[in-house]
């Protein structure tokens, strides 16, 4: 059944979509790209008409049945060229340049044949035949009389749309939501957009970017199973997958003996599969590869070569993201002899973080109406021709902790996701900041580990933008690291309370506690922790805790008199921490008397019911967050003071540090009673 947005599609853009459960019908018994399956659906099934769809079905199951060749009946397909002396497949065709007898040479992937003359006019019309290859419907013949193979091919017609009108693409768009076309785009790709949340669905629309997007370079390393690489293999034919990671500068820039351009010239996107894998059998592959990156050209002999492709490189992290911040960086996967490069690094525009995609299971995929894919993919290479980059100009600026190369990755990104979402540039302002906000963390990310490989030469990772209108500066944080200054400066509200600790799956988070004291009869009440159990006891023992020891804190204080009200916020997102009890107890006492803590303050650690101090493993780590965060004077537990010499003497040295012996003590310290 067809819902509300099929509908739409339909009346827009009659015959250029297609149902996507057709394409997973087939996909499972044809090992061909996904846009060769659509291309072929979108000739018979582009209609709503079910009957029609069925009759469509079966001739494209016809066609692959009879004329796509599956590798086991290779011979069987040669049988029939050779016995009707003519006949049409579809297989991937790839030519080679036989040099000593100046002939272009084809072979087929799957039926298997090699050295196939092929005409030179079809090299000359489409190039990718030389690099890679392209899949393709082919008329065979069959002779005798030839000297190289009996088979001859007597016309190739590459599977891809004839042509789009980038126009009506563009200006059909406008009947669209934005959530509407972000759950188009996400359909056309194979994906259902109500199984996932709206920052999965973002990650998911960046991997497009470097179809839409000149010389984009992006990383994105997470757990196996999400897709990292399935866009650049089945969704379009304009880009190249090099499984495995291995190369030649030859083959990927330029090839001297030939004089021929490599993969870089001939496809939108190259996108290397696995990172660990990279590598070049010339030295000089890695530093070619950096000039290309920055510039988006590179020198071979004398001359100086330019290109548009994109770089992708994709790969797998195979330990938690928290465990590997501890220990390392997010580079860590890449071979040992680029992973500590930060020349390299610097030229990646945008750190998508895969380990914020689920694993891909049956439901995530759709079975609704999207964009045929090659039709799709027309559009994003015709996008590629136009420049979005001053999108944001009027309304927003970006601070100064971002250079040039910071500029430049932030402003190539916001362009792609514009080109992508907002094809008809009509984009109000808020809608640019959000497309601004995730264009700076992805590049800052890629800062964060920069900073832990080379230090303090790529400190400066406190991005943000300036708001034209009113000059105000938003900070951008990285969720896995934190980094925006949220402790301010000068004195806060009584009860106010900021605390640094860690989730349970090891991301360290900062929170802030908010207290409303007001009369009453002694009752607690708190909000922002939702169904999260660890942190709803931490509160409890808060409350019990100052229920028991208030008057030993002042004797002033009231608790069967007042009521308070407790609010916790997770100020970077990554979940509530359990460790809350102490923090909570001091904010009670700090509204209770009606006095601050001190200014820019920083509370580490939590206790028990018993009023015993827990213990604190990774100080440096939490330390780092505390800076990052803002904050000048830190509280920490005195059973914490023997790991001080594991933290590097240039962040302690950020510091104003104040141990304390127990929950009262605490109290003391953070009020700054003498």
């Amino acid at each position: 059944m067809n819902d509300s947005l099929d509908e739409k599609l339909l009346e827009h853009f009659q015959g250029r979509i297609v149902r996507k459960d057709l394409t997973k019908l087939l996909k499972g018994g044809a090992n061909v790209p996904i846009y060769v399956l659509e291309y072929l659906l979108g000739q018979y099934c582009a209609t709503d008409d079910e009957q029609l769809i069925e009759d469509g079905l079966k001739k494209v199951k016809n066609i692959l049945a009879n004329n796509y060749v599956r590798p086991d009946e290779a011979e069987k397909i040669k049988s029939k060229i050779r016995e009707t002396g003519y006949y049409t497949i579809i297989d991937k065709i790839e030519v080679r340049l036989n040099e000593k007898h100046d002939i272009y040479e084809a072979q087929f992937s799957n039926l298997g044949i090699k050295h196939v003359e092929i005409d030179p006019q079809y090299v000359k019309k489409y190039e990718k035949l030389l690099c890679g290859g392209i899949w393709s419907i082919l008329k065979i013949q069959y002779s005798t009389e030839t000297t190289s193979s009996p088979f001859i091919i007597d016309d190739l017609k590459p599977i891809q749309i004839a042509n789009v009108n980038i126009n009506e693409f563009i200006e059909n768009r406008k009947h669209f939501t934005k959530d509407e076309w972000i759950d188009i785009l996400l359909r056309s790709i194979g994906m259902e957009p109500t199984r996932l949340e709206h920052p999965v669905k973002m990650h998911l629309i960046a991997r497009l970017i470097p179809l839409i997007e000149n010389n984009y370079n992006l990383c994105e390393l997470g757990p196996r199973s999400t897709g990292k690489s399935y866009v650049y293999k089945e969704i379009s034919p304009n880009s190249i997958l090099i499984s495995g990671g291995q190369t030649t500068v030859a083959n990927l820039f330029y090839n001297m003996s030939t004089r021929t351009i490599g993969l870089v010239g001939l496809w939108d996107v190259v996108a290397f599969d696995e990172v660990a894998g990279i590598s070049f059998k010339d030295k000089a592959g890695i530093q070619i590869m950096k000039d290309y990156m920055s510039s988006g050209s590179f020198s071979r002999g004398k001359d100086l070569k330019n290109a548009d492709a994109s770089i992708v490189m994709v790969g797998n992290i195979n330990q938690s993201v928290s465990s590997l911040l501890k220990t390392a960086h997010l580079f860590i996967p890449f071979p040992q002899e680029m992973n500590s490069d930060t020349a390299f690094f610097d030229r990646v525009h945008h750190y998508l973080p895969g380990w914020e995609i689920p694993k891909f299971k049956p439901d995530h995929f759709t079975n609704k109406y999207g964009f045929i894919v090659d039709y799709f993919a027309e559009f994003l290479r015709e996008m590629r021709k136009r420049s979005f980059s001053d999108i944001y100009h009027q309304d927003y600026k970006l601070g100064n902790n971002l250079n040039q190369r910071d500029t430049i990755a932030v402003t190539k990104t916001i362009s792609g996701l514009a080109k992508l979402i907002y094809p008809d540039e009509n984009i109000d302002k808020e809608q640019i900041q959000e497309l601004l906000e995730y264009a700076l963390e992805g590049r800052r990310r890629v800062k964060e580990q920069l900073k832990k490989i080379g230090g303090m030469e790529f400190y400066d990772v406190n991005f943000s933008y300036i708001d034209n209108e009113d000059m105000e500066e938003h900070f951008v944080s990285v969720k896995e690291s934190g980094g925006r200054k949220l402790i301010p400066e000068g004195l806060t509200k009584p009860g106010q309370i900021y605390t640094v600790g860690a989730t349970i799956d090891g991301k360290i988070g900062v929170y802030k506690i908010e207290l409303q004291v007001v009369s009453g009869s002694g009752k607690f009440k708190n909000t922002g922790i939702g169904s999260n159990r660890e942190a709803k006891e931490a509160i409890k023992t808060a409350e019990n805790f100052f229920s028991a020891n208030a008057k030993s804190i002042s004797q002033t204080i009231q608790t069967k008199q007042k009521d308070y009200f407790a609010h916790i916020q997770d100020m970077y997102g990554v979940g509530l921490t359990k460790n809350l009890a102490l923090s909570v107890f001091i904010s009670y006492c700090s509204g209770a008397l009606e006095k601050p803590v001190q200014e820019q303050l920083a509370i580490i650690g939590t206790m028990t019911i018993g009023g015993s101090i827990n213990t604190l493993d990774n100080l440096a780590d939490h330390l780092q967050v505390c800076l990052d965060a803002g904050a000048k004077k830190v509280l920490i537990p005195n059973a914490t003071a023997s790991k001080i010499s594991t933290v590097p003497p240039e962040l302690l040295s950020k510091f104003q540090l104040s141990f304390y012996e127990d929950p009262v003590d605490a109290v003391h310290k953070a009020l700054g009673f003498s």
